[in-house]
């Protein structure tokens, strides 16, 4: 008997040859595996247009049989390379389509002759135009059925219910593939396991998972899909909320010392001194935060908030109440230059309360340290010879407080800023230095949906800072697309030498360091196409704008006389240093810098940002750096220059930069662009998203539904052992690399 454990090959039939591209390239290795690729869109057979009159512009669905494909070469423009173009045409029962499909490489060409072999039929779809007296189908994507006899084309649409499934896909792999051997399996297979419980089902209102499967892949109607759509969906987030939930609660059940700041005058001490008040957001987020602390279990808390919002001075009170109870607190930062701007900031807020046991030191004081890995071995003993001895209340360190010699006396809070820069085994190796678990407060200036927090960070309690404080002025945003005027770029050095002479200050970012070396942990922009793969855009003809070049090409053309100066990731730490207090000071004019600026570099002074090659960066990474400028009450500028043309996704993004400085809103954008991928981590790596058939943005109300029914389930039976296959489901992904990039995330 053929179950959904059953190897995908008992299905397959006469397709035993396409078994590597189903099994090897789409993963597919089980029945039930097969039954769970599902469709990623739908043709409406029952209105294949009939081609009897065209009209340029239409879109068109049409059933046709190919003619002969031929290969033509060219040169590309943009490369100097030769290029092919394979040209064919689809007969129809009126005017027939001339189609071309282009490649790079010759033998992806010969592919796709192979692939649109003469005589084989298919559905068509694309855009008509008319080009040299012929109508021509733009861009075509197809359906092509079995390898070229018309009796399995017509058979197959004579077949077809109302909406014929297009799914995705792999070389040498058809939609007609995949829809003969799961129209088998359907037939074959007796039963498929159902994760939910009849009562979940009961309460959402959701199909059976065998009438869910038949109707997401042989649909008679739109109000069909969506129903298998829902279901299908609704277990993803179920399971997904489920490993959420249990997290919390493991956490919860871990235990910790309760920190109630009764042991010092630290927090108190502060407070009195701040010149300004705190936001009505920081004094809530606080509150919530200090009753976290107080609590005999740690703390797991997100707080996010738009660059400038404030979100280090509540970290700050929270590490200081904690010094109060008695323990100490480590801020773990990606990189060196914010460390050290963590560390200069937080001594200058502090001052004499800053310095514990020495000369001129408040009573009350502490010490707070600062620990990276470019220190050398003399430099670091007297600081973590105070971290053991617990004389030193605060530390701020990048990956160097991982290392096993660096020794708490009482680490009671973690706080971990830009965490998504950090994997879970680096969280976890600073957690396990404490003695019991400590308190975690996570910070990131990346402003996150609901449902993606609801989703990504589900295992922390959510904190947003909506505030600016006082003194932050409206930052102006202007794309500058050389594409269509590359005469502009002049001009962009004519408006940073009139903030120059106004007595500013401007950062001029770039991608990369020199030549197409990158910023240490830094990736490029990464597009997905419509199946979810990564795809990296083509780098200019001219290569990317780096640091090193743009640096002194400023300096010897049209910047020259102004004080420009470069900082990178390369830099031996020293000369990072002086670069960075060079510039707080007012003693450069135009600092030339990758995204080492992006967090944590707060400069009054600096009024515009000039960002080359803007199509590179993401969405938030741009929201992020510009919030660089405009710090100090002066008005900001952000240029973004940028060669992309408009149209496309890239200068779709920068306009949408350019068009809200609303951080919420940009991230909801840069998701819809790009999916999930980016925010659980994978896209980076090049990874499809983790998310399979669930989309944060769109299925909101699934999300908070799921969310909901797992808290019942769990409060219900902890152990899920009335839903055997769910526990199965869970543990799965709990076991997962996707679990620990939602973790990274």
């Amino acid at each position: 008997m053929i179950t959904t454990d059953s190897p995908v090959a008992t299905v397959l039939g006469d397709q035993k040859k396409k078994r590597d591209g189903i099994v090897e390239r789409l993963g597919l290795r089980t029945v039930g595996d097969l039954l769970h690729h599902f469709p990623r869109r739908y043709v409406k057979t029952g209105e294949l247009t009939k081609v009897e009159q065209l009209h340029e512009g239409e879109m068109l669905t049409v059933s046709g049989q190919l003619g002969r494909p031929e290969i033509r070469t060219y040169q590309d423009r943009r490369t100097g390379r030769p290029a092919y173009r394979v040209d064919t045409v689809v007969h129809t029962d009126g005017p027939r389509l001339r189609m071309s499909f282009f490649a790079k490489a010759k033998h992806v060409a010969e592919w796709n002759t192979h692939r649109l072999s003469e005589g084989r039929r298919g559905i068509f779809l694309g855009k008509v135009n008319r080009f040299r007296d012929e109508w021509q189908l733009t861009n075509p994507q197809m359906v092509l059925f079995g390898e070229g006899g018309e009796d399995t084309a017509e058979l197959s649409l004579e077949t077809l219910r109302a909406f014929y499934p297009i799914y995705p896909l792999t070389k040498g792999v058809d939609s007609w593939d995949l829809q003969r051997a799961i129209s088998f399996a359907l037939s074959v297979v007796p039963d498929v396991p159902d994760l939910l419980p009849s009562a979940t089902r009961e309460e959402y209102g959701l199909l059976g998972s065998r009438e869910a499967i038949e109707l997401i892949h042989a649909p008679g109607s739109y109000a069909e899909i969506t129903s298998a759509q829902r279901r299908f969906r609704f277990d993803e987030a179920l399971v997904t909320q489920l490993v959420l939930a249990r997290r919390r609660r493991a956490v919860r059940a871990l235990g910790a010392q309760a920190r109630r700041g009764d042991q010092g005058t630290l927090l108190a001490a502060f407070d009195e001194r701040l010149p300004f008040e705190l936001t009505t957001g920081q004094r809530e987020i606080g509150e919530q935060i200090d009753a976290d602390l107080a609590e005999p279990h740690p703390m797991n808390r997100l707080l996010q908030g738009e660059v400038g919002s404030g979100k280090t001075l509540v970290a700050l009170r929270a590490m200081l109440r904690v010094v109060d109870s008695g323990g100490q607190a480590a801020l773990l930062a990606p990189t060196e230059v914010l460390a050290q701007q963590h560390h200069r900031s937080i001594t200058a807020m502090l001052g004499d309360l800053a310095a514990g046991g020495m000369l001129g030191g408040a009573s009350d004081a502490t010490i707070v340290e600062l620990l990276t890995g470019s220190m050398t071995k003399a430099q670091r003993t007297a600081p973590m010879s105070r971290l053991a001895t617990g004389e030193a209340g605060i530390v701020i360190g990048t990956h160097a407080l991982l290392e096993d010699n660096v020794i708490f006396a009482d680490l009671g809070l973690v706080v971990v800023d830009e965490q998504h820069r950090f994997g879970v085994e680096q969280r976890a190796a600073l957690t396990d230095k404490a003695g019991s678990p400590p308190h975690v407060l996570v910070m990131t200036a990346t402003p996150i949906p609901r449902t993606v927090a609801m989703t990504v960070f589900g295992d922390l309690e959510v904190s947003t800072l909506t505030e600016l404080p006082a003194g932050r002025a409206p930052i102006q945003t202007n794309v500058v697309p050389l594409a269509e005027h590359p005469t502009w770029f002049g001009r962009v050095w004519d408006r940073v030498r009139e903030e120059v002479q106004k007595g500013h200050q401007v950062y001029v970012v770039c991608p990369r360091i020199t030549g197409d070396e990158q910023e240490q942990g830094e990736s490029d922009q990464l597009e997905l196409d419509e199946d979810g793969d990564t795809v990296t855009p083509e780098k200019p003809a001219g290569g990317l704008a780096a640091v090193e070049e743009v640096a002194a090409q400023l300096s010897a053309g049209p910047l020259a006389g102004l004080r420009v100066e470069k900082l990178h990731g390369r830099l031996p730490p020293e000369e990072k240093d002086r670069v960075m207090r060079a510039y707080a000071a007012g003693d450069i004019d135009v600092l030339v810098a990758t995204t080492v600026i992006e967090v944590g570099v707060d400069v009054a002074n600096a009024t515009a940002m000039v960002l080359i090659d803007a199509e590179r960066f993401g969405v938030s990474q741009l929201h992020q750096l510009r919030g660089r400028v405009g710090r100090g009450g002066l008005p900001g500028l952000c240029l973004l220059v940028s060669r992309a043309e408009l149209g496309t996704p890239a200068r779709d993004r920068l306009d949408a930069v350019a068009g809200t400085t609303d951080g919420f809103e940009l991230s909801r954008v840069d998701l819809e662009q790009r999916r999930e991928g980016d925010v659980l981590g994978k896209s980076q790596s090049g990874y499809r998203s983790g998310l399979q058939n669930l989309r944060v943005l769109r299925d909101e109300k699934t999300i908070v539904q799921a969310r909901e029914a797992a808290t019942g389930l769990l409060d219900a039976d902890a152990d899920l052992a009335h839903a055997p296959d769910l526990a199965a489901a869970v543990a799965r992904l709990e076991q997962s690399v996707q679990s620990d990039f939602m973790e990274k995330s």
